[in-house]
């Protein structure tokens, strides 16, 4: 490893040993895989989704259920029978995040081996990736509470409450480690990778699951991002699937997605112990904020982020082939993004592909750290870079992009970053197995 510095070494290897996702292009990881691979898109016009009264485009789950789900990982009889009546149980009224939550966990479950060859209960950790996950939940029950506040149904007092997915996870897949959930924004996914790094890191945990939330958004806060100018979609109104165009030139905001992604990572040790393959190794990642309270993205805070990480690992620049850019498709965003990745790479930065998985799935928010590394995962794997369908004009020509087909190429070492509002900044590294 002729890339990787000595300071690597002092810390404890962390492997990622299984994945699961729900998506609007995918409803399991090899259907993911596939996917990318072929760039599909299915970007639509959401009836249910609206701004000034007027339907958006978006990328949405269509008839979601738990059951046909657990079906795609192989058949519900393959599942223990044990957690089939308690999943089903307990999702019986849930929201539809909570569902994709327990779907996407189930698959990267079972993936892990951790059905088969399990790990002591208090030796799991997990941490769910989102905030303000219920405001479609509390909509739905307003006008009846508003009639009758006497019948509003006493489980609300836990699931209005982020805390009732690690309540809920941590009892289905019975995990008894340390829980929590974080909130950074769209940045938030990476921000969950990052915290079950750390907890493996200093020894808390021998597994941690990383749950990105399904972001299910009301009007009110679809409203709230066209007023200030990030949600796009009015220039191709009538070509939905145009709409979303990371670093191209006719790019005006992001598209909306919705996504459940989990990842589960694992000590090199537990890795050793449980004879399971792991997927890729995490080599670190790094979180630094702008301070500034707005939406504005900052050239300084996003290249700190990239450099930190790279410092962390003990990974040399040059080592870098592939950047899973945040890629929102918005134009300020954008912009800075590429002037951040030259401001760290210099030179080299014109011989990285920069890709955005936003292009296919749209903007997944709060998951949307945790898809991409999935994403980026399945790509190392499988010796390829996805379409970026929509590029037909770069923001910036001396830079390499992939265009409307899959590139097939190597890539060894790739960074994935997610920024948030309130001037998050994230990067992580991966590096394949």
């Amino acid at each position: 490893m002729g890339h990787l510095t000595s300071e690597a070494a002092i810390h404890e290897q962390v492997y990622i040993t299984g994945m699961g996702i729900i998506n609007a292009i995918a409803d399991s990881v090899p259907e993911f895989a596939y996917s990318l691979s072929k760039g599909v898109r299915k970007f639509n016009h959401l009836a249910d989704k609206k701004v000034n009264s007027r339907s958006i485009i978006g990328a949405v789950l269509k008839d979601f259920s738990l059951e046909k789900s657990f079906n795609t990982l192989g058949g519900i009889s393959k599942l223990p029978e044990l957690f089939l009546s308690k999943a089903v149980k307990h999702t019986r009224k849930a929201s539809l995040s909570m569902k994709t939550a327990v779907a996407s966990t189930a698959e990267a479950w079972q993936q892990a081996e951790l059905f088969l060859h399990p790990v002591k209960k208090d030796r799991i950790g997990i941490v769910v990736a989102g905030s303000n996950l219920t405001g479609i939940l509390r909509e739905s029950y307003y006008d009846k509470f508003q009639e009758n506040p006497e019948y509003l149904t006493p489980q609300y007092a836990l699931q209005f409450m982020d805390t009732d997915y690690i309540g809920t996870l941590s009892e289905l897949f019975e995990i008894g480690g340390e829980g929590f959930s974080v909130g950074g924004a769209s940045a938030s996914g990476n921000v969950g990778i990052i915290k079950a790094y750390q907890l493996i890191q200093l020894g808390m945990v021998d597994v941690c699951v990383v749950v990105g939330a399904l972001a299910d958004l009301t009007n009110m806060e679809l409203q709230g991002f066209y007023n200030i100018g990030a949600l796009g979609g009015r220039r191709f109104i009538n070509e939905p699937d145009k709409a979303c165009r990371p670093f191209d030139k006719e790019h005006e905001g992001f598209i909306y997605g919705q996504a459940s992604g989990c990842i589960i990572l694992e000590s090199g040790e537990s890795v050793k112990t449980r004879k399971v393959r792991p997927f890729a190794r995490l080599l670190g990642g790094s979180i630094n904020l702008d301070g500034n309270r707005l939406s504005n993205p900052n050239i300084t805070g996003e290249a700190g982020a990239m450099k930190r990480v790279l410092d962390m690992a003990g990974v040399k620049a040059e080592a870098i082939t592939y950047i899973n850019a945040h890629g929102s498709s918005s134009p300020l965003g954008d912009e800075t993004e590429l002037k951040a990745i030259q401001e760290v790479f210099t030179k080299h930065s014109r011989g990285i592909y920069i890709n955005s998985t936003k292009g296919l799935t749209g903007h997944c928010l709060f998951s949307a750290g945790v898809v991409e590394a999935i994403a980026c995962i399945l790509q190392m794997n499988g010796g390829f870079i996805h379409p970026n369908a929509n590029l037909e004009n770069p923001i910036d020509n001396t830079l390499l992009f992939p265009g409307k087909t899959a590139i097939l190429t190597s890539v060894d070492f790739a960074l994935s970053n997610s920024f948030g509002f309130g001037g998050i900044n994230t990067s992580i590294l991966l590096q394949r197995t």
